[in-house]
C-alpha cells in the first residue's frame, strides 16, 4: 500500500483568522460550502473546530462513496486536522495570511492506498478527482468570504 495524496489550494480576498473561523464553524458554514458529493452531513458532537465530530459521505465517483466520520484537531495555529475514524483519510486544512486582507488555503487530504493494479489507478486519478471536489469547496468559501 502507496500512499495517496490530494492537495489544492486558493488564495481568497479576505482576514485569515476570518476564513479560519468559517471552516472551523461545522454548526453553520462548513456545510453551506459542501458541493453535491457530499451529503448527509451531521455534526455529532462540538461544532466548532477543535473537538468537533462531524459525519458525511463523500461519493469521490458513481461506484465510490466513503462513509466518512472525522475528529476534528487544531494542532497548530491556523490549522484544522480531519481524521477519518473510518479510513486512514486525513484531510488538513492551514490558512495562512497571504498579504493585505488576503490569506493563502490549502488544503491536503492523505491516506493509504490500495495495492496492485488498482492502486496503480487509484494514485493516478483519485487526487485528481479530490483537487477538483476540494477546489469547489474552496470557490465556495471564496464566494461567501469576498461578498
Amino acid at each position: 500500500m502507496a500512499q495517496v495524496e490530494a492537495v489544492t489550494e486558493r488564495t481568497i480576498a479576505a482576514q485569515a483568522d476570518d476564513v479560519f473561523d468559517a471552516l472551523a464553524d461545522y454548526s453553520g458554514t462548513r456545510e453551506q460550502l459542501l458541493p453535491a458529493p457530499f451529503s448527509e452531513y451531521e455534526v455529532r458532537e462540538g461544532g466548532d473546530g477543535k473537538g468537533t465530530l462531524v459525519h458525511w459521505k463523500l461519493q469521490a465517483t458513481s461506484k465510490r462513496v466513503r462513509d466518512c466520520l472525522l475528529e476534528v484537531t487544531e494542532p497548530t495555529e491556523g490549522e484544522l486536522v480531519e481524521r477519518d475514524r473510518n479510513s486512514s483519510m486525513v484531510t488538513t486544512w492551514r490558512v495562512t495570511p497571504a498579504g493585505e486582507n488576503a490569506c493563502r488555503v490549502v488544503v491536503t487530504t492523505v491516506w493509504n492506498g490500495a495495492g496492485g493494479i488498482g492502486g496503480f489507478f487509484e494514485r493516478t486519478f483519485a487526487p485528481k478527482g479530490l483537487s477538483r471536489i476540494y477546489g469547489e469547496v474552496l470557490n465556495r468559501l471564496a464566494a461567501h468570504m469576498e461578498k
